[in-house]
């Protein structure tokens, strides 16, 4: 979440914002402009040329406002993000229900989260300064926590397994965000056309020095199909995601 400045009842003022309890313009300088759509505008911007090309003026200019009249409705740029970021998560879709069990659930919430970060990607470029507070953050963490009731974990093993998991997916998205950046620098090349000369670089570099894992691993073959089929190779998201939730388990056969 954005930092952002504090508002007189101890809430950042884009979360204030964010939950109604701060008030709106009255009638503003433009006809049929209020926050949602300024929010919405914003987003697009995001979407389509990342995070950094989003500034007060940007925003304006695709309102058809001036920058001065925006700060009628929005205070500032962290304010615009907390406000971009929590109407771009939305509401969770609901999980599969408690009795599908805890694992089902966080599975369900794990892909459904990393779906709203692929659908956009600059989210994951925003640095975590608090904890959730936003209005669908807040509904995010209650879902993830209504999974985890009922397995004897305590408040603070709960909140570990929370964290553990929102910084899997997110390092996750942030990988592909990465990966992407890197392919629009390689004149648009995709990571299916990047991934082999990758692995031949990697073959070079490593061939004459002290690296046995490296090469035990070339030498196994199944390198060139760890990122290629769907739901298989040590490097899909599936695979992370068993190793976080079977850590879970362990945890809550031991408390049990």
């Amino acid at each position: 979440m954005a930092k952002q400045r504090t508002a007189q009842n101890g809430l950042p003022a884009g979360v204030a914002a964010a939950w109604g309890l701060r008030e709106r313009p009255g009638r503003g300088p433009a006809r049929g402009l209020d926050v949602a759509r300024i929010v919405r505008a914003a987003i697009a911007v995001a979407d389509a040329e990342g995070l950094g090309a989003v500034s007060m003026s940007r925003v304006a200019t695709e309102v058809g406002v001036s920058t001065m009249a925006l700060y009628r409705y929005v205070e500032g740029k962290n304010d615009l993000l907390i406000l971009m970021e929590d109407e771009a998560a939305g509401t969770p879709p609901p999980g599969p229900g408690p009795g599908a069990g805890w694992r089902a659930g966080l599975e369900h919430w794990a892909r459904a989260h990393r779906d709203v970060l692929t659908r956009h990607l600059w989210m994951v470029r925003i640095p975590i300064s608090t904890p959730p507070l936003s209005p669908h953050s807040v509904e995010w963490m209650e879902l993830a926590l209504g999974c985890l009731r009922g397995t004897g974990l305590d408040a603070e093993e709960k909140l570990g397994v929370l964290i553990t998991l929102n910084g899997y997916v997110r390092s996750s998205v942030s990988l592909t965000a990465d990966i992407a950046e890197a392919a629009r620098g390689e004149g648009g090349a995709d990571w299916e056309e990047l991934e082999p000369r990758y692995w031949r670089l990697l073959t070079q570099l490593t061939a004459a020095g002290d690296f046995p894992a490296i090469k035990e691993m070339f030498a196994s073959g199944e390198v060139d199909t760890a990122f290629e089929e769907e739901g298989e190779g040590s490097a899909d998201f599936e695979f992370g995601l068993a190793l976080v939730l079977d850590g879970t388990q362990a945890l809550i056969e031991r408390r049990a």
